[in-house]
């Protein structure tokens, strides 16, 4: 007899959801013709004024960030996705622009990092050629972090990203607010769902949503502030600056019709810039 109970969401769904043909399309068509935000472009030049810094970008997708940050100047930039065809287009991307300098990585930010980065060439920078050279500063963008499911994977990503950053390094990245003022109505009769136990089976925690639209099938968690700052100090992350995206920066309407409002955070790893 067949068990009715749908499976829980992993990561092998979300990774599965990321490599879907119309997930791609939409992703690739970003890179393609959106570009840096305004608001994350407030940050990055806030955050990482060098442009000798050597970047991170977990969770690249098919290359909108690493491609921008590359036009504006940075050239030491490891990008990695853990699904391969966003992997792919962002290469294609990088290639069809004549950059040759970003370095893109199927990878998963909840596994040790630096065994999967094995295959990166030599940094030049690095004062030991055996070993690679920490980065200066790194994000996860478009609220990519909150598409993990399960907090303790979360914290994993979080450990892996502080792991390999040097100490004083920044990092960036964004959620959606579940504090947002006008979502609490709806949060409540969510929060009243879980009560009796009538939430979606296939979710893992209060604050989770999967969706399907025109663009596939999307997992996200919602945090609230609470949980972003305790799981900041739980990895070795020092809070520095939170804003929302409509705070920063008056955005096109290209970006505003991909994405909405979202929470812009910034961390650090405490000791010696």
């Amino acid at each position: 007899m067949t068990d009715p109970t749908p499976p829980k969401i992993t990561g092998t769904t979300v990774r599965d959801d990321f490599n879907a043909i119309n997930t791609v399309l939409h992703y690739t068509r970003a890179a393609h013709f959106i570009g840096l935000w305004k608001s994350e472009l407030v940050l990055i030049e806030r955050y990482f004024p060098d442009k000798t810094f050597r970047l991170l970008e977990a969770g690249c997708g098919a290359g909108r960030v690493a491609v921008g940050l590359w036009h504006q100047g940075y050239r030491r930039i490891v990008a990695f996705d853990f699904a391969s065809e966003l992997v792919e287009q962002a290469v294609n991307l990088a290639q069809e622009q004549g950059i040759a300098g970003i370095s893109f990585l199927q990878a998963d930010a909840t596994q040790p990092l630096l065994p999967q980065f094995k295959s990166l060439p030599p940094d030049p920078k690095s004062p030991d050629p055996e070993r690679p050279a920490l980065f200066d500063g790194a994000l996860f963008m478009f609220n990519g972090l909150m598409q993990i499911p399960g907090r303790e994977n979360r914290r994993r990503a979080l450990d892996e990203l502080h792991r390999v950053c040097r100490p004083g390094a920044h990092f960036i990245f964004t959620t959606h607010d579940r504090d947002d003022p006008a979502d609490l109505k709806e949060w409540a009769k969510e929060a009243a769902r879980w009560a009796k136990g009538e939430q979606n089976p296939r979710l893992l925690e209060f604050g989770d949503r999967y969706f399907t639209d025109e663009t596939g099938n999307t997992f996200m968690h919602l945090p609230n502030r609470q949980e972003v700052l305790e799981d900041l100090t739980a990895t070795g992350w020092t809070h520095v600056h939170d804003r929302t995206r409509n705070e920063l920066a008056s955005e096109t309407p290209k970006v505003r019709n991909f994405s909405d409002n979202c929470r812009f955070w910034v961390a650090q790893k405490p000791g010696p810039e």
